[in-house]
């Protein structure tokens, strides 16, 4: 089932009013154009995640992607807003299989 969201608007008295068009997600780039930072992240709890930044593309290859490396990590995740946040402290293993890949990717913070 999909939400059609109409930009908050309820009603109009212009009979040739016509909803805004829905925005669509960009095509996903190639793999040798996206750029990943790979940051280790303490969250509530003192948990540890990877976090993957910097992902350009459809949210349908970004979960495709999520999968991918939580299966290569054997670790759960999430994927929204172009990062991807892994369970644990990963980033040399995300970080070899990103590069493997093809795509471009290195180690941000401390």
């Amino acid at each position: 089932m999909s939400k059609k969201i109409n930009s908050g608007i309820v009603y109009s008295t212009n009979p040739d009013f016509e909803y805004a068009s829905e925005e669509t997600e960009p095509d996903t780039l190639a793999k040798d154009q996206q750029s990943f930072k790979i940051w280790l992240d303490r969250k509530g709890g003192n948990k540890v995640v990877s976090r993957i930044e910097g992902f350009m593309g459809k949210n349908d290859d970004l979960q495709d992607l999520k999968k991918k490396l939580q299966g290569i990590c054997g670790s759960g995740g999430s994927a929204k807003d172009s990062e991807i946040l892994i369970q644990g402290d990963h980033r040399d293993k995300v970080l070899a299989y990103l590069l493997k890949e093809g795509y471009k990717a290195k180690k941000a913070g401390g």
